[in-house]
């Protein structure tokens, strides 16, 4: 019998064990290993910011579903791998050992590495369900004196989607409690130009994105790099292309959100061979660590290097679909080295993504993620708005019920399909 760890239950670490119970059978056992109770859809964290939902709406408590599903699931943190001796040293000062890790524990948010950023300092965040429902409490106090806002994301950011959906999200909600008039709204983002995402663009972001804030009267700064952020007024420099100083901006706000820069968390980071210096995991083809081979790692945390050099540092999105592609090729190589044999899928790391701007929706499918691509495409509609809202419930189900078969691509397929996507 294998003993088989997945660190982290987020969007790849619990479709990473479901996954790969389903392939290793009662065979092999299957542990779970989280900080916090409960897995968290974070792709509606823009909504709970708002108060278009609410934490209970975006969460389900880890213990009962795993124990229904048949898979050990233990609360702590983890706060050293020592992957030499193939054991997990937790917080709380056990250890969990193992055959096989795969890591799936998400980024750490690197809100220190600027001045006055994150809910500890003066801007909020989306990044996880808490900070979303502290952001909730800020915005309606913001409310009731509405004033400036900032929002986007920071230099060495990799996720810009929420960003660009929590900017339309606020411009909506405002537009119902009618007081937009109110509120000046900027954009500021490391993104060389709108619609980036980190990307270089899916079909035509930029102009739709470009459109976006024009018809909503939010300005916008890209090839921006926060250097502080003060009460009610942030620190910003706009450079050119060829990274020279264009402006110093000192923008006032009343209410901000802000994407922080990624990076790997302490308990895995520091280790020669398995890590970048960002402390992110090193994969190869097969999700496997090359010199830790019984170690994989899926989603966020992996390494993935940037799409092209840009004045100011811009990381790679993990978007879902992607990250599901990670969980099954990496599920089906484990349990090829169970069975004697060498590892042999691959991920596709294509992209899908349905970015909900208020009262209506982005959606682009980029196939492969980096160009150049065999499928290059974005539309926009009221009908996005409406998919990701059946989206978040397709997903909360599949975690409720331990659905261990990939739902990207024929979710994807199915949209395709009905919008006529070539």
């Amino acid at each position: 019998m294998a003993d088989i760890v997945v660190l982290g239950a987020g969007v790849g670490g619990i479709p990473m064990a479901y996954e790969m119970q389903s392939l290793a059978g009662s065979e092999h056992k299957i542990t779970v290993v989280n900080d916090n109770p409960f897995f968290q859809f974070t792709p509606s964290n823009p909504w709970v910011g708002v108060g278009w939902r609410s934490k209970k709406d975006v969460t389900i408590d880890l213990a009962p579903v795993f124990k229904k599903n048949g898979i050990e699931f233990i609360l702590g943190s983890a706060k050293k791998l020592h992957a030499d001796e193939n054991r997990l040293e937790l917080e709380s000062g056990e250890s969990v050992s193992y055959d096989y890790l795969v890591i799936a524990t998400g980024p750490e948010l690197a809100f220190d590495e600027i001045e006055g950023l994150g809910p500890k300092g003066h801007t909020q965040s989306v990044c996880h369900v808490d900070h979303a429902v502290s952001a909730n409490a800020e915005w309606e106090e913001f409310c009731k004196n509405p004033g400036p806002i900032t929002v986007g994301a920071v230099q060495g950011a990799s996720c810009y989607g929420p960003a660009y959906e929590y900017a339309m999200i606020m411009d909506t909600d405002l537009r119902k409690r009618g007081i937009r008039d109110q509120v000046p709204m900027t954009f500021i983002t490391a993104e060389p130009y709108v619609g980036h995402l980190g990307l270089g663009g899916v079909g035509d972001t930029k102009g739709m994105l470009e459109s976006e804030m024009r018809d909503r009267h939010i300005k916008w700064i890209t090839n921006a790099k926060v250097d502080k952020v003060e009460e009610g007024n942030m620190h910003v420099t706009e450079l050119n292309n060829d990274g020279s100083e264009v402006k110093k901006h000192e923008i006032p706000f009343k209410y901000s959100m802000m994407l922080p820069a990624f990076r790997g968390i302490s308990a895995v980071t520091g280790i020669e061979g398995l890590d970048n210096p960002r402390g992110f995991i090193i994969v190869d083809e097969h999700q496997q660590n090359p010199k830790y081979k019984n170690i994989f790692a899926v989603g966020v945390c992996i390494a993935i290097a940037p799409l092209e050099a840009t004045a100011v540092p811009v990381g790679v999105p993990k978007t879902g679909y992607m990250i599901e592609s990670m969980v099954t090729a990496t599920a089906h190589n484990i349990k090829e080295i169970l069975d004697g044999k060498e590892p042999s899928h691959k991920p596709t790391w294509n992209a899908f993504c349905l970015a909900d701007l208020g009262n209506k929706g982005i959606a682009f499918i980029a196939k492969p993620q980096n160009p150049p691509r065999n499928l290059n495409w974005a539309s926009q509609g009221k009908w996005v708005h409406y998919a990701k809202i059946a989206f978040e419930k397709y997903f909360m189900r599949k975690i409720r019920i331990g659905q261990s078969e990939p739902f990207y691509e024929k979710y994807m397929m199915d949209m395709i399909k009905v919008r006529k996507v070539k």
